[in-house]
């Protein structure tokens, strides 16, 4: 199927490494021009060399001052921008909430919230502008979107994860208004609620939840699969997949949605 994105101008927060590096590999394959930024300054060399049609940089999305960097590095790469995707976050901290350290909560909120405010004020002026520019898409329409990056947290409770929990579901709502405000203007505005992802993050905050409930690592991933339908790990493939047919024209009529990938979770434990 050809999603007709070649040379869609891309940018992916914390991109070089796990989901995001898989969603900016996905883009890449379809002919897509990618930007990715990490927090991580080695996995940031290494994807910058991976792929000629990949370039990078350093960058905590939480700060403002490097978020402005960011754009102008990956404007400096891209020439424009078509597509964000707000894929940046961190787990925080697991545990009751009278017994959160409130500098934990405040980086949870900052780095999973404000860090895609942070992105996506910056990118709504090239997404509004090159939505009324050349280029269109399928049936004459302009192509161009952002993908916020939720969880399945972000519509259930979740107990010992509030600071995660509070902060995915702000993301639900930051992406609702925006499609809203950017509809008129021919933007799409979805986010993405992956469920229990296969990789080292969904084993280490397992394993805090496990010791913090004083079971074994077995047993909380036991509970956590007895409530979907599927029992099986998501894979970042799978949210990659999703994330480039949004981002293509094909999906020119799929906005403010709330997108999940999650084998059918019903509740979170």
């Amino acid at each position: 199927m050809d999603l007709e994105i070649a040379d869609l101008k891309v940018l992916v927060t914390a991109g070089a490494a796990g989901i995001g590096r898989k969603i900016a590999e996905a883009f890449l394959r379809e002919g897509a021009r990618v930007h990715v930024c990490d927090i991580d300054a080695g996995a940031v060399a290494e994807a910058a060399g991976s792929h000629p049609n990949l370039t990078a940089s350093v960058c905590d999305v939480a700060d403002r001052e490097q978020v402005g960097q960011l754009f102008d590095a990956a404007l400096a790469q891209l020439g424009a921008l078509d597509c964000l995707v707000n894929n940046a976050g961190i787990a925080g901290p697991t545990g009751a909430v009278q017994d959160i350290d409130p500098q934990e909560w405040d980086r949870c909120i900052q780095v999973n919230l404000t860090g895609q405010f942070n992105c996506a004020r910056l990118a709504i002026p090239h997404l509004v502008a090159g939505a009324a520019g050349a280029h269109p898409g399928a049936g004459g329409v302009r192509n161009r979107s952002m993908m916020n990056v939720s969880s399945q947290a972000g519509r259930f409770g979740f107990a010992m994860r509030a600071p995660y929990a509070a902060s995915k579901w702000a993301v639900i709502g930051f992406t609702k208004s925006l499609a809203l405000e950017l509809g008129p203007s021919g933007v799409r505005v979805n986010a993405l609620l992956p469920g229990i992802v296969a990789g080292d993050r969904q084993r280490r905050v397992l394993d805090a939840k496990a010791k913090a409930r004083g079971i074994s690592f077995d047993d909380i991933e036991r509970m956590a699969f007895s409530h979907t339908s599927i029992k099986e790990y998501v894979t970042a493939e799978q949210l990659a997949d999703l994330v480039v047919y949004t981002a293509s024209p094909r999906a020119r009529t799929i906005s403010g949605q709330a997108l999940s990938v999650c084998g059918d979770t019903n509740m979170l434990t």
